[in-house]
């Protein structure tokens, strides 16, 4: 394993901002991995840790395939995160919106730039992501529908889901998108939490991209757990459940449970006075893939994705 600061970024009032990335093996660019770019990505930067800390051990025990260059960085935006903040802390911005970047434009930028520098040019990407709401949901891998890609390799993970996003314009601006545009192989790996850290779906993270590694080539990875035969669905199986009212949230249903149409899936209380003021049903037959767990929610806020069955 080789240590590298990837690059490192002046700071007036705090430590530099050094990113560090991890390599193993070397020769071919065959596979890069990246961690938390979001200050609140505690799961995805732990997760990234674990895959350094099993990866040093394969490679000691020889399992990366000869020629094949595999880099991990574990995470980007570690400023944001020492002070609890989801977004760059100065400007509020988004790392994961300015890609590919521009070294002489906003602070964002230029570290997008920079670490895009460093990452491109590989076969394969894989960033940990976190889901854009704050919710529980069921691990699954993303692609984007790009008219290119296959979905055969996304099921190599072996998470239950494999999911196709048509790209919306904002879409343009991450780091799948544009890793796919400069001819990278790009998926989306998202466990459970956010916020936390969740030893199981950091677990099946983990083995879900040594399988997929072992399955490209890059790894030897001799005996493997199986994954789960995997679902390719389009975000269009995956209708929104909204909020009717706002107030205090009271969920029923959790990811993975199957639920019928009409079935209660949450209720609404009063804030105030503690009363049920909506009882929240399921629109269709299908199993929850997204679930709200803030206690308080929001009127048409998105408090369930249910996967339908049709």
């Amino acid at each position: 394993m080789i240590r590298d600061t990837l690059f490192t970024l002046g700071s007036l009032y705090r430590d530099d901002l050094r990113v560090t990335g991890y390599r193993f093996g070397s020769g071919e660019k065959a596979a890069c991995i990246v961690g938390a770019m979001r200050g609140n990505e505690v799961q995805q930067m732990y997760v990234a840790s674990q895959l350094v800390r099993e990866l040093r051990a394969l490679e000691a025990q020889g399992r990366v395939v000869p020629g094949k260059e595999i880099l991990v960085v574990p995470s980007v935006n570690h400023f944001s995160m020492n002070i609890g903040k989801r977004f760059w802390s100065l400007d509020n911005t988004d790392i994961n919106r300015m890609f590919p970047g521009y070294d002489q434009s906003e602070t964002t930028q230029r570290i997008a730039a920079k670490l895009f520098e460093h990452v491109s040019g590989y076969k394969l990407g894989m960033q940990f992501a976190s889901f854009y709401m704050p919710g529980d949901f069921l691990p699954h891998v993303k692609m984007m529908d790009l008219g290119y890609q296959s979905a055969e390799l996304g099921k190599q993970f072996g998470l239950p889901y494999v999911i196709l996003r048509t790209p919306r314009p904002y879409d343009s601006t991450t780091l799948n998108y544009n890793w796919q545009v400069w001819e990278t192989t790009a998926f989306s790996v998202y466990s459970t939490a956010t916020d936390d850290i969740d030893e199981r779906s950091a677990r099946e993270s983990v083995e879900a991209v040594l399988r997929f590694l072992d399955a490209q080539g890059v790894l030897n990875m001799g005996l493997m757990p199986q994954g789960e035969p995997s679902t390719v669905i389009t975000e269009d199986h995956l209708p929104a459940v909204h909020a009717p009212a706002s107030g205090v949230y009271r969920r029923f249903m959790h990811p993975g449970d199957r639920v019928r149409r009409g079935q209660v899936i949450c209720e609404i209380l009063h804030p105030l006075e503690g009363e049920v003021i909506e009882r929240v049903k399921s629109p269709v037959d299908g199993r929850v893939f997204f679930a709200h767990h803030s206690p308080l929610v929001s009127e048409r806020a998105v408090i369930y994705k249910i996967i339908t069955e049709d």
